[in-house]
């Protein structure tokens, strides 16, 4: 139906995720339109992107550098480390400017029916940095899935052996959300999580 280049444009849109047929067609058909220089910009991200990113040393964060901004920051504090599953995890922390410690990105979480086993994350050198950084509190941000539930134990088992202490998000009801809505599991969170008013 269309020119095999342009077939091949839209093949390479669908290989993003969440993107389908007809997305990958519109943006297609957007990209086909633009400007030089806009198609240069384009072009050079994505190739700047595979060069010039990698991850950080200490924490697994997505950096130009050696070490990420957030580990460069002498101002955050050393001695608490935030485990997150994901990268773009780090950014909706980030997002309420409330955490001022570090973070250690564990690349997923472990998933027996997949095969990633704790080897498979990087665990190892968070482990590491406990030991050498006199960290004082842990906390364990997984989403509240199996998967992030199974990692968060099991990280918690692995970190009971150091004089720290190891902490995660609650979990429970949403703002706005109404009680009716709530699954069975997230109502059972909420009420154990519960604060004093």
């Amino acid at each position: 139906m269309y020119p095999k280049q342009f077939e091949l444009l839209i093949e390479s849109f669908r290989k993003l995720s969440g993107v389908g047929a007809k997305t990958a067609e519109r943006y297609a058909f957007e990209v086909l339109n633009w400007e030089d220089e806009t198609w240069k910009q384009f072009v050079d991200a994505i190739q700047n992107t595979k060069t010039k990113l990698h991850q950080c040393e200490r924490c697994g964060n997505i950096s130009e550098e050696t070490l990420c901004e957030i580990c460069k920051d002498n101002t955050r504090d050393q001695h608490v480390i935030c485990v997150v599953q994901e990268v773009r995890d780090i950014a909706a922390i980030e997002k309420i400017n409330e955490y001022q410690g570090q973070y250690h990105v564990l690349n997923g979480v472990i998933n027996t029916s997949k095969g990633i086993l704790p080897d498979d994350l990087n665990i190892a050198s968070l482990v590491e940095r406990v030991k050498q950084q006199e960290v004082k509190e842990v906390i364990i941000a997984m989403n509240p899935t199996i998967e992030g539930e199974t990692t968060a134990l099991y990280l918690g088992k692995l970190l009971s052996e150091y004089p720290l202490k190891v902490t995660r998000l609650a979990h429970g009801l949403p703002i706005g959300s109404h009680i009716d809505y709530a699954d069975e599991l997230t109502l059972l969170k909420a009420l154990e999580n519960r604060t004093e008013l």
